[in-house]
């Protein structure tokens, strides 16, 4: 960026098969000084497809977003499901290496499969994404692919995230979390164009052996009862865990002071569904092309007007029982808020319930959750402070309830209520994130087996996730597969396969759980060079202090149990 080149690599070859956070993770740790400023000219931001992506795999559009974090301090990779890594997979392109810094106005990146080069972004700066994107597909046509950061990321707010279109069109697709936002603008990049016209696709080196891989996943997906079509995430999304979690007592409501609402249920997946359902929304829907799962969805105002995109249950929930918001319409309007101002939405909801907490408004308050919105829109002092993150609001209003490790929120589940996935919050080295090692699949929905959500011995389960969900997040598949894959013996197997099939490998089974922990052991050892430690793997005070109601528990699970995990 400080030049403004775009140049070709050759893959190196220790890189020759990796994809997703397997090869953000690997690039960050190699070019990233651990000692580097998250927004100065020496921290680098990575784009890269998973290995399958952009290939005929079903249910496998993912990419992964790596840098270093300005929420965090640490490694980051974030993900998301859209048709930007299908295209840049079907380029053959492996990664977008951003580094350097561009002083001057915004710039946009264009890729086709002829040409890169770099565009002004200015007069598609400093406005809301939804009018943005529009402008965006007038200029480029209604096939490219967007990634694009938001007025968030222009104040480089560290609860930014990078931004993809869905199938729509609508700047609904993130990698949240981290902060991976505010790196791409610090860089001086706010878009990145993805045409591929013309692309060659994906070589395959085994067309037999990936066929047969992709066919055992497929029959695992349709089988199962949490993937299949008509089962849980197709008939009801993400959010058909908000009755689920809420019934547990483990669903965080007010800023983490409770676990259960009876209210919770008017935000529902099956209240969610139905309403979509009258208001000529859709449901279900595929994030990208290709995803047999089709979890997705778009909600919109009453008659199908105005469509935001899909409501997930982090963000139900975040926006909603965590603020003591219990209305669908309230919810939708915040979420189109976050993404219209490219703000992670788990963050969101957390920044507000502490600013409520704080008396910046008050629980429940509709209209003060949307004028806070209103504050980061217009870059006011107060908005800088909220689009900086939960902790760092908690600070500027003196709140000491506040759900982040590392610095960053707690999503949808109190570890009060539910042990394991309080022992992968503290301990994956990505800051608290259940999707690092979801011990709820085995936890609450007996997934890979069963397990007493309230056994403090956790260890080994969130161990043997976050290794497998290290795996499984560099191959371009969704997590959701892991549903099938934990039961269904043949749908890891096809995983396998297809991966061969596109490498001419031959991988095993028995070498997920190693190749994930090769890439848990490079994002460890770059932490630990930032000057992380045992004591940084660890859940807030409060979490261990204050019990949860109804339940009246508490976290405690030794200090012992969670260096367990990885040996520390």
């Amino acid at each position: 960026m400080n030049t403004l080149e775009t140049k070709f690599e050759d893959i190196p070859e220790d890189w020759k098969i990796l994809g997703g956070r397997a090869m953000t993770s690997n690039v960050v740790a190699k070019e990233v000084p651990p000692d580097c400023h998250p927004l100065g000219p020496n921290n680098k931001l990575v784009l890269s497809p998973g290995m399958v992506t952009g290939s005929a795999a079903p249910t496998s559009g993912r990419i992964s977003v790596g840098t270093k974090s300005p929420l965090t301090g640490g490694i980051k990779e974030a993900n998301a499901g859209t048709n930007f890594g299908q295209n840049l997979g079907r380029l053959r392109i492996a990664a977008i290496i951003i580094e350097g810094q561009h002083k001057g106005d915004y710039k946009l990146l264009k890729i086709t499969n002829d040409e890169v080069k770099f565009m002004d972004a200015g007069k598609w700066s400093n406005k809301g994404l939804y009018d943005a994107y529009k402008e965006l597909y007038k200029e480029f046509g209604d096939k490219v692919a967007i990634a694009g950061v938001g007025i968030a990321a222009e104040m480089l707010g560290a609860a930014s995230g990078v931004c993809f279109n869905d199938p729509e069109g609508l700047p609904s697709r993130y990698a949240g979390r981290g902060g991976v936002g505010a790196v791409m603008a610090s860089k001086g990049l706010k878009y990145i164009i993805v045409d591929d016209k013309g692309a060659p696709g994906v070589e395959i080196a085994n067309e037999d052996l990936f066929r047969q891989g992709i066919k055992k996943l497929r029959d695992a997906l349709t089988t199962h009862d949490v993937t299949k079509p008509g089962g849980a995430l197709n008939s009801y999304g993400t959010a058909v865990l908000v009755n689920i979690i809420n019934e547990a007592g483990g669903l965080p409501q007010r800023n983490f002071s409770a676990g259960q609402d009876d209210r919770s249920e008017k935000v529902s997946g099956e209240a969610k569904a139905d309403e979509i359902k009258k208001r000529g929304g859709v449901r279900p829907h595929f994030c990208s092309p290709g995803c047999i799962i089709q979890c997705s969805e778009v909600w919109t105002k009453p008659g199908g007007k105005d469509p935001v995109g899909v409501l997930e249950y982090e963000s139900v929930w975040s926006l909603g029982p965590n603020c003591g918001i219990y209305d669908l319409d309230t919810i939708g309007e915040l979420n189109r808020a976050c993404n219209d101002l490219g703000l992670d939405t788990i963050e969101a909801g957390n920044i507000l319930a502490v600013a409520m907490e704080g008396g910046l408004s008050h629980f429940g308050d509709r209209k003060g959750a949307l004028k806070m919105m209103e504050e980061i829109k217009k870059k006011t002092p107060t908005g800088r402070i909220l689009a900086n993150g939960a902790a760092f609001t908690g600070q500027a209003f003196g709140v000491t309830r506040v759900a982040v490790v590392k610095g960053q929120a707690l999503p949808a589940y109190d570890p009060r209520a539910i042990k394991g996935i309080g022992v992968t919050y503290a301990t994956t080295p990505m800051g608290a994130d259940h999707t690092a090692g979801y011990a709820i699949a085995t936890e609450i929905m007996g997934v890979g087996g069963t397990a007493d959500p309230k056994d403090t011995k956790k260890a080994d389960l969130s161990r043997n996730l976050q290794l497998a969900t290290a795996a499984l997040d560099s191959t371009g598949y969704c997590l959701f597969t892991a549903f099938a894959i934990l039961d269904i013996a043949e749908g890891l197997e096809g995983i396998v396969e297809s991966l061969n099939g596109v490498f001419g490998i031959d991988l095993t089974v028995a070498d997920v759980p190693k190749f994930g922990q090769s890439i848990i052991d490079v994002e460890r050892d770059f932490n630990k060079a930032v000057g992380f430690t045992p004591e940084d793997d660890r859940l807030p005070e409060f979490l261990r202090k204050e019990q949860l109601p109804p339940y009246n528990t508490v976290f405690d699970v030794p200090e012992e149990e969670l260096d367990k995990v990885w040996g520390a």
